[in-house]
């Protein structure tokens, strides 16, 4: 059995729901109930099958690949089919293996205009092969073919499924991120042919020592923006509220909790480890643009009338912590970075869902036509609230893990940054948490509290039903769970982010 998951663990985790999606093809589109059950089945057993990774993962070698297959793919290119895990990719396939079942889940009876559950869980099933598979890759165009799958299946969720403006949101989604696409694989191609000769990401930190300092800077640029896009970092963000807007709920769902985090997970596994001294040269600027974002995505929380563009909002501010944590290029700030990701996955995912729960119930999302949440619907009142005191980083919840880690790594940066420069941009993200606690505060007091609106009050709003209720109870443990023992992370990260090259950095590596 252990060398069946040795072999076969991670290929099955990763194509699993495509074969699913394959299988549904064959379903005539009328048993639409067959295809959601169906939907259902494939993405509980990936989440099987990754609770066996789980189980078989040896946590005391957190920091070394795990279950790795190296299997020849495209001999002509020296391109491998490498996939394996360790304590950075780990926390996010379980992310990943949750939170489709669980959208899936939501999904049984609130599948959107116009319908079609066939075309919409096989584009659920799509995204799921792509967001494991780059978790898992482990060969440079391994990892660019898993990371350009999620595109067509979220410019279909968003476009066919999505809001009123859902064909400008979906095209603006598609041209922006193409765009970070086509740099990342110039990079890709560059340390190739400049004397890396392997796309092999094991081998590529040292084989990558020989291309000059300029082209470095340059290949890292187009990471950067390759990345930079996806997460988004500011001022690259402006496709991210738009697509959010619009997506359906499980669509805003699934790119909250982790698409962004594809971008965020290239530089940790790519960037930052491939090019450490073009990271350094790097790192001020990303930790500047980080703090800009924070304080930008919390103001332009402050302006929105959109209960749900306001969450989109949100994700600017918070993913600029995750990249300030980032940007020190030390141990600690990856480790905070990571929990940064799982935490804002958890909480805004949730915030997303509470938002189309709303949406569904009032048939609107204009902050100022809300009210009166807690009294019509006490379960879902109290629900939203946790979300909203855990995504301003309230201590004891998941939140609170995801901002301050991320402010403190900033006081001491790897040796080769300005010390007085990151602490100035720790003093702009504390007070980027006070704005935070200002509009989630603001939006739970407008929705939530008093009595409801005149046209909503004579309208009997039904409370939390049996299926929300199973898609969203495990989230809602784990935000507690985490904010209580963060260790549950931070105890897989922490080996593996010290072996991921991260630790040379923090000695002084590209000091000069």
């Amino acid at each position: 059995m252990s060398d069946f998951v040795d072999s076969w663990g991670i290929t099955l985790a990763v194509f699993l729901p495509v074969v699913g999606a394959a299988v549904m093809l064959l379903i005539p589109r009328e048993m639409e109930k067959v295809h959601k059950y169906v939907a259902l089945g494939v993405s509980l057993a990936t989440l099987g099958v990754g609770v066996w990774l789980l189980a078989s993962f040896d946590y005391d070698r957190s920091g070394d690949l795990q279950f790795v297959v190296d299997r020849s793919w495209i001999d002509v290119i020296n391109s491998r089919y490498i996939v394996g895990i360790d304590g950075i990719s780990l926390p996010l396939i379980a992310l990943t293996v949750l939170i489709v079942p669980l959208c899936i889940i939501y999904s049984l009876n609130h599948v959107p205009d116009p319908g079609n559950p066939k075309a919409f869980m096989i584009l659920i099933l799509i995204l799921e092969t792509g967001m494991i598979g780059t978790f898992v890759a482990q060969d440079l165009i391994l990892f660019f073919v898993f990371f350009e799958v999620v595109l067509l299946p979220m410019y279909f969720l968003i476009g066919v499924w999505g809001g009123p403006d859902r064909q400008y949101a979906a095209i603006k989604f598609f041209l922006f991120t193409l765009f970070g696409s086509a740099l990342m694989i110039v990079s890709f191609l560059a340390l190739y042919f400049l004397g890396a000769e392997t796309f092999d990401m094991r081998a590529l930190p040292e084989a990558a020592v020989g291309i000059s300092t300029t082209a470095q800077l340059w290949i890292f640029g187009g990471m950067f923006l390759g990345f930079g896009i996806k997460v988004p970092l500011f001022p690259f963000h402006t496709w991210l509220p738009d697509a959010h807007t619009q997506a359906p709920t499980v669509g805003s769902v699934i790119l909250a909790a982790v698409l962004l985090k594809l971008g965020t997970y290239g530089f940790v596994r790519i960037a930052i480890p491939i090019l450490p001294e073009a990271a350094a040269d790097w790192a001020p600027w990303i930790g500047a643009l980080a703090v800009i974002g924070i304080i930008y995505g919390a103001l332009a929380c402050l302006a929105q009338t959109d209960m749900k563009r306001l969450i989109a909002f949100s994700s600017v501010a918070h993913m600029g912590f995750t990249m300030l944590a980032i940007s020190t290029l030390t141990p600690f700030g990856i480790n905070a970075a990571i929990m940064g990701m799982v935490a804002h996955g958890l909480i805004t995912g949730m915030l997303f869902f509470i938002a189309g729960s709303v949406k569904e119930r009032y048939h609107t999302l204009d902050i100022a036509k809300l009210g009166g949440i807690l009294k019509q619907a006490p379960h879902l009142g109290w629900i939203f609230g946790l979300c909203a005191m855990a995504s301003l980083g309230l201590p004891g919840l998941a939140g609170f893990w995801g901002e301050f880690p991320a402010i403190m790594s900033a006081y001491n940066p790897a040796p080769s940054l300005p010390v007085e420069t990151f602490r100035t941009y720790m003093i702009i993200a504390a007070i980027g948490t006070v704005f935070a606690a200002g509009y989630l505060l603001w939006l739970y007091q407008r929705t939530a509290f008093g009595e409801p609106k005149a046209e909503f009050a004579d309208t009997p709003i039904k409370d939390v039903t049996a299926l929300e209720w199973v898609a969203w109870l495990p989230l809602l443990i784990l935000i507690v769970l985490i904010g209580l023992f963060p260790n549950i992370v931070f105890s897989v990260t922490d080996d593996a982010v010290l072996s991921n090259t991260l630790s040379a950095i923090a000695t002084g590596v590209g000091a000069g």
